[in-house]
């Protein structure tokens, strides 16, 4: 899933492609097989669980309804993925730099090393109960 070279490591090319390919999900199974093949690249996407939040929705029990901000949701994936970060490989003799940023509802994270983004996460808040 992965394509490593000297010093750096991207997202599969065919795997991308098949991201893109992936037509609009009309059913749940369909909709949790994008978000499981997207979601593999999810330390290449800054802000992915902000970007999927919309269609995460959608997987709650009888919460599944295609509607303008799924559709918006799942074509901001698709594009993300297609231009998602090259990432270095760490160097552990080097300093590494976490940078964060949350709000009321999520944070986000990257992990750096000499300016160049290592990993990136993401994860929205759970409503509380």
């Amino acid at each position: 899933g992965h394509v490593v070279t000297k010093g750096s490591v991207a997202p599969d090319p065919a795997k991308v492609q098949a991201v893109l390919e992936w037509p609009v999900p009309l059913t749940l199974k369909a909709l949790r097989g994008f978000l499981e093949l997207s979601g593999f690249y999810r330390k290449f996407i800054r802000n992915y669980a902000s970007i999927a939040l919309p269609l995460t929705i959608l997987l709650k029990k009888d919460a599944f309804k295609w509607s303008p901000e799924a559709e918006t949701s799942f074509t901001q994936l698709k594009q993300a993925l297609v231009t998602a970060s090259v990432l270095a490989l760490p160097n552990f003799t080097e300093q590494f730099i976490v940078q964060t940023n949350a709000s009321g509802a999520a944070m986000g994270a990257v992990l750096l090393q000499q300016g160049h983004p290592i990993a990136f996460f993401s994860k929205v808040f759970c409503p509380k109960l």
